[in-house]
């Protein structure tokens, strides 16, 4: 794997991991601007063709909505 790819893949986990921390935090704000910071790596990572998928086994789903 590249080194692009896996820092795409990483920005992913992290972002998946504030939100969770975030919803069990009940911080709406904190929530927001974790869910678009998902969002954006989601984003990235579908526009470079990077499969996330192995991720969410990992982690659950990748929005929290």
């Amino acid at each position: 794997m590249g080194g692009f790819v896996e820092a795409v893949l990483e920005r992913v986990r992290d972002a998946r991991a504030a939100v969770q921390a975030a919803l069990e935090a009940e911080d709406a704000y904190g929530v927001a601007v974790a869910q678009e910071e998902l969002d954006d790596a989601l984003r990235l990572a579908s526009d470079h063709g990077i499969d996330v998928r192995a991720e969410e086994g990992e982690r659950g789903a990748g929005s929290a909505v």
